[in-house]
């Protein structure tokens, strides 16, 4: 096993701080103390939203889709942590999770995951019928995603439809039905996924390439900024069509444009060849989120 990578999973933290010790490795195992990826999940649901709202978005929905995206990302790495569980023990960054470690069963992480999938529901039929159905499709994606990097070299893809299926959802919340500025925001929802999840594998490339785990980062190796360059470019394309097509006023063009520069930012000075700089360049995608967030939430206000 390479040693050029270490486990990201933090020794100190709220969970061992404040949580039952029987409590703590199931809280790591649906990272509850790692809530970048919450938000990654989180901000197209938001943007979807507030793309659909007249004025401010319904402050209940926010919630709604707040905790919907906590306990549905824990849901995720459980399941991805219960079909990875082999792969996850050869892998320096991921040997100490819970279930390769030991600290839960594959038994028990099953249990978690369907606890974690009641919740999920019960807080998705609060919505309307075609948000619903859409939620109960969007478990598709969850279910064939960690199969992905054994089959394709662009998981990395599919993580995109996963993580991005709020955008629609976060629009027929509002609406009742989809439309073509939130189909816009989703492919571009994608396309920026595609960017800050191939910075991610790049974590992993040595050990990936010794179990035989497929990702964009290997299929890329030194084409990966150029790469990043035009991923982040379709993404700011695409989010500026959907603004377009919504109709959004200057506001949206002012942050979409810094939105922009971060994301032209990121592809410029990440070292692909340090796990800690990929880790932190695919950390400050939240900026990312709040900036494009910010520009709708002021056009829709305006």
């Amino acid at each position: 096993m390479s040693t050029a990578t270490a486990s990201d999973i933090p020794r100190e933290s709220w969970i061992t701080r404040y949580l039952p010790r029987a409590a703590q490795p199931y809280a790591r195992l649906m990272r509850a103390d790692r809530p970048i990826g919450t938000w990654l999940l989180l901000f197209p649901c938001w943007w979807g939203l507030a793309l659909a709202s007249p004025g401010l978005p319904p402050p209940g929905f926010l919630l709604l889709f707040a905790v919907g995206a906590f306990v549905m990302r824990g849901a995720g790495c459980t399941y991805n942590d219960i079909v990875d569980r082999d792969f996850d023990g050869r892998v320096a960054r991921t040997a100490d999770r819970p279930i390769p470690s030991g600290a839960v069963t594959p038994r028990g992480a099953i249990a978690f995951l369907a606890a974690q999938l009641l919740a999920g529901l019960a807080i998705l039929l609060v919505f309307d019928a075609t948000t619903i159905a859409l939620g109960v499709a969007s478990l598709l994606l969850v279910f064939i995603y960690p199969l992905m990097k054994r089959v394709t070299w662009w998981p990395q893809f599919f993580l995109g439809l996963t993580f991005n299926w709020g955008a629609l959802m976060g629009w027929t919340a509002a609406t009742g039905a989809l439309g073509a500025p939130a189909l816009l925001l989703y492919a571009g929802g994608i396309a920026w996924t595609l960017g800050y999840d191939t910075i991610y594998a790049h974590q992993d490339k040595e050990d990936d390439a010794l179990v035989g785990v497929k990702s964009s980062a290997r299929r890329l190796g030194d084409r990966t900024r150029p790469a990043l360059f035009a991923f982040y470019a379709a993404a700011a394309v695409l989010f500026g069509a959907a603004g377009h097509a919504a109709g959004l006023s200057w506001p949206f063009w002012v942050a979409l444009a810094a939105a922009t520069a971060q994301m032209a930012w990121q592809a410029w000075r990440v070292d692909t060849d340090s796990a800690a700089d990929c880790l932190a360049t695919f950390r400050s995608n939240r900026f990312v989120g709040w900036i494009l967030l910010a520009g709708i939430v002021a056009a829709r206000a305006a």
